[in-house]
């Protein structure tokens, strides 16, 4: 019998990607895009938004349960909080010195680049300074847990379900139907998951269509310079950086990224992390990683570790006052680097995070905010790079933290598949 051929995903998507582009650039400048492939890019990404927050809920209440000790959670929250703070540092840095030694922002003619639309961007940085870093602070325990869900702020949804969990594994067996209950609820979703995935094809090249026909691809050119470097600075990221911390605990940055080729290439299209998320870590679970630590430092790093994104807003910001003649110094360029540390910290899972970041922190070093608006028309094809880059960065802080935790691909892995219990007795 003759075997039926069948393409993978990570092939219809990039099928997808090649139909969204052509489309885009043949109808460039032609409303009806928008109007027809909209819709579809746009239900696809709510489907996505529809999983996520159950999927976290149910794997981390399970995961938390399983483990049962506050104290080895707050070890390894604690180790977690330290390793993202460490390598976005690094990201900032290697952003810096890339822009210093490649100079994206000198010599461009700024009359002949087109201004991009900032205002939303603007109205969201102006609420976000008028909270402060005391109001995040306080954002993270929720006065409603329905609101945080139905807001999808994920660090309230984080709080909650981590207490929950502890509260399961504390009442011993009267918990168990509870944890069933999570552990179907987990189960059904990531049926959900596969199901979706089945649409990603259409959406990437609902997506892609949508965004190529509106700025076209001769737009591309003055800011060319300013692409190239981004995505290379953030190859070089993934290569050395990345693949050097993977090299230290005993795994290849390349056979990592090829067990996530799916979900890779559908986060650069979709210029979306969520869109990964569930996949992401139903494949950690699988790679060798607990699930208890799957489900905290996967959810946790989509707030805290952004090394694509605070690596890119390093750039971005030293390309601006390049462009408009500004030589910052070693002292402002530290600065640039510890505001960069707060804010991008600080505003976790804003739409449009990275802008928003750039817009809180410019003006701390003299920046004109104006200058943001030359590359919105590209940001789109820059975040796409980022987007990549913040998921293998969260993939690989699963990896690092089963390591460190002893834990990486241990017998004991196979038995936290299942949903356990440790008794209030036993404890």
């Amino acid at each position: 019998m003759k075997k039926k051929f069948k393409l993978s995903l990570a092939y219809q998507i990039l099928i997808g990607l090649v139909l969204g582009i052509a489309v885009g650039a043949i109808f460039y400048g032609n409303p009806k895009v928008e109007t027809y492939l909209q819709p579809i890019g746009t239900m696809f990404i709510n489907m996505i938004k529809m999983i996520v927050v159950p999927i976290i809920i149910s794997t981390l209440v399970i995961g938390v349960a399983g483990t049962g000790d506050i104290k080895k959670l707050g070890k390894l929250g604690g180790k977690t909080l330290l390793y993202f703070e460490i390598v976005t540092t690094i990201a900032i840095i290697v952003g810096l010195m890339s822009a210093n030694i490649f100079k994206p922002g000198e010599g461009i003619d700024m009359s002949s680049l087109e201004k991009g639309d900032i205002s939303q961007y603007v109205e969201t940085t102006e609420e976000v300074q008028n909270g402060g870093f005391m109001d995040v602070l306080v954002g993270i325990v929720p006065s409603n847990i329905v609101e945080s869900m139905a807001n999808a702020d994920m660090l309230p949804i984080i709080f909650f379900s981590v207490l929950f969990g502890l509260g399961v594994a504390a009442i011993g067996e009267r918990g168990k139907p509870v944890l069933e209950v999570f552990q179907g609820v987990a189960d059904a979703m990531f049926w959900v998951t596969n199901m979706i995935m089945k649409f990603a094809p259409f959406g990437v090249f609902a997506l892609i269509g949508v965004t190529v026909s509106k700025f076209g691809l001769e737009s591309l050119i003055p800011m060319g310079k300013l692409m190239i470097l981004v995505y290379a600075t953030m190859v070089f990221f993934i290569i050395v950086v990345l693949g050097g911390i993977a090299k230290l605990v005993g795994i290849n940055i390349f056979h990592l990224m090829k067990v996530l080729k799916d979900e890779l290439i559908l986060a650069y299209s979709t210029s979306s992390s969520e869109t990964v998320l569930p996949k992401v870590m139903e494949k950690m679970q699988k790679f060798g990683c607990p699930k208890d630590i799957v489900s905290f430092v996967v959810p946790t790093g989509y707030s805290f570790n952004l090394d694509g994104s605070t690596l890119y807003q390093a750039l971005a910001a030293m390309f601006i006052a390049q462009m408009y003649g500004i030589q910052l110094s070693i002292t402002e360029q530290i600065t640039l680097v510890l505001v960069l540390m707060i804010t991008s910290k600080g505003i976790a899972g804003v739409p449009g995070v990275s802008f928003v970041v750039l817009l809180a922190t410019l003006g701390t070093v003299g920046i004109p905010l104006e200058g943001l608006a030359f590359i919105a028309g590209i940001d789109r094809l820059l975040d796409m790079a980022r987007t990549v880059v913040n998921v293998v960065g969260n993939a690989l802080a699963t990896v690092v933290m089963s390591k460190w935790e002893g834990r990486f691909g241990t017998e004991s892995v196979k038995e936290e598949q299942e949903p356990q219990m440790v008794l209030a007795e036993e404890r």
